[in-house]
């Protein structure tokens, strides 16, 4: 593709070279570059792109686009200047790779949690409905049933643009994808059209790269302030920030809830460890999963495929075949006759839904004992309140490690310790080696009870001074039962 053609959705402030040239790949990534590639130069959180900009002219790139055109410029090589490389990549990428999402029905789901959840359920949903469909989502990336490992909530616009263009490749007709407040900041999701939108809720995340929690906010907001007039947006009407999200929105606006009017509203007629019976909208249903954070999920995936066209009959008997996804609410039967609950919960909003949906089972009639953490060198803000939840809807609590990174676990734990006060400590004993927390939690179990093992969910590691070393909750839950 010519360098011309690519640059056409942008405004560069200045061209120094040939425009004609022929550019036969686009990468952030200096290390990926070949001949005839256009580097572009973007300004990261830990390391700027500029520095690259040597190397990528060694390995053969024939443009750059950056922010700032450097003194020392190698003949034959055409520099572009824009003012900002974080807007202008999503646009050039995504016309280097043939608009592939203007070519897919794209539905992306962004809020604090439930992103997983319902971005699975809508691509397993499609599916048993019929359709080619791929996914974008923490766990994993999927081209139809081609598996990608995921590294990223959302990947970089390059990688994004890369597996979207795969996609209609495969034939697929729809596309889910999580859009976490990261992308949507680092406009990672520039230039995609995207056919609807999905709002699940609002709680304090990410502070340590938003600072304020009204920035995290908009964040989710600019995603909603950009769907265009032919898209559809689905709110929950239960969060304080649902119809905030929605206030600059030119898309066709609908609404869901669990307490009030909307647009698809729900309510459980009946709730057990093996799932739950529903009235959608006046139709009952009974589906695979328990709480009633999950009914606010199941929602947004009705919602979200009636805008899509689907006969709500059809939906609904899709519904009732889909299962939870790998690592939310997640059972593991003990021999002795407790369950083990795996759960992705890593903040207090998550956990609190987490326990509330296990006490509305359990009704009284069994304890909750509680394994959790704290990510190390993320937001500190949230270690105490996540043990307050914890201690609030727990007999016992097991604090323990989750992903230390760079942290000495200890300092984590006594970060989540500092928030409890004498009376809440009694209920509490903390375990810095996470297999060890949880064969106690296991030893304390007895029949009827739940412990729940909450931080890490789907993930199969355990990050620890920039390794991460294989470690499975689920896993280690079977080991420990089979060895009794």
């Amino acid at each position: 593709m010519k360098l011309n053609e690519l640059l056409k959705n942008i405004k560069p402030i200045q061209i120094i070279g040939d425009e004609d040239i022929d550019i036969t790949g686009v990468n952030i990534d200096s290390r990926k570059i070949q001949k005839g590639h256009l580097f572009v130069a973007m300004r990261g959180t830990q390391v700027d792109g500029h520095t690259f900009i040597g190397k990528a002219l060694d390995l053969g790139a024939s443009a750059i686009l950056c922010e700032e055109i450097p003194t020392d410029r190698k003949e034959g090589v055409t520099y572009v200047q824009v003012s900002s490389t974080e807007d202008a990549v999503g646009k050039v990428a995504t016309l280097f790779y043939g608009n592939p999402s203007s070519k897919l029905k794209l539905v992306g789901v962004t809020g604090t949690n439930g992103k997983t959840t319902i971005a699975t359920l809508l691509y397993n949903m499609f599916r048993k409905l019929g359709y080619r469909c791929g996914l974008l989502s923490t766990v994993c990336n999927y081209i139809e049933e081609e598996v990608v490992p995921a590294s990223h909530t959302t990947p970089d616009p390059i990688e994004l643009n890369i597996l979207l263009a795969r996609m209609v490749e495969a034939g697929c007709e729809y596309a889910f994808m999580e859009c976490s407040s990261h992308a949507i900041h680092q406009k990672r999701i520039g230039g995609l059209k995207f056919t609807g939108g999905i709002f699940t809720n609002l709680t304090r995340d990410h502070m340590d790269y938003h600072k304020t929690v009204e920035n995290y906010r908009n964040a989710k907001k600019m995603f909603f302030d950009n769907l265009p007039k032919s898209a559809f947006a689905i709110t929950n009407a239960d969060d304080k920030n649902g119809m905030v999200m929605v206030q600059n929105c030119k898309a066709t606006i609908k609404t869901y809830s669990t307490r009030s009017m909307a647009d698809f509203r729900a309510r459980i007629l009946e709730c057990h460890f093996e799932g739950m019976y529903l009235e959608i909208n006046g139709r009952e249903v009974g589906v695979q999963f328990i709480g009633k954070f999950n009914v606010s999920n199941l929602l947004a995936v009705y919602g979200a495929a009636i805008m899509l066209g689907q006969a709500p009959e059809d939906v609904l008997v899709a519904m009732s075949t889909l299962k939870s996804v790998n690592g939310r609410l997640d059972p593991v039967r003990s021999p002795e006759g407790f369950t083990a609950i795996v759960d992705y919960a890593h903040t207090p909003d998550a956990l609190e839904n987490v326990l509330k949906a296990i006490h509305e089972v359990l009704n009284g009639k069994g304890q909750v004992i509680t394994v959790c953490g704290a990510g190390g060198n993320r937001d500190k803000g949230k270690r105490p309140l996540m043990a307050q939840e914890a201690v609030k809807q727990s007999d016992k609590v097991i604090i323990t490690s989750d992903n230390p990174r760079f942290e000495d676990p200890q300092d984590i734990i006594n970060d989540m310790l500092a928030g409890l006060d004498k009376q809440q400590m009694k209920k509490v004993i903390s375990i810095v080696d996470r297999r060890e927390a949880i064969r106690t939690a296991c030893m304390l179990a007895q029949k009827g009870d739940v412990v729940l093992v909450a931080g890490k969910g789907h993930e199969d590691y355990q990050e620890i001074k920039g390794v991460k070393h294989h470690f499975d909750d689920k896993e280690v839950l079977k080991e420990i039962f089979s060895s009794r």
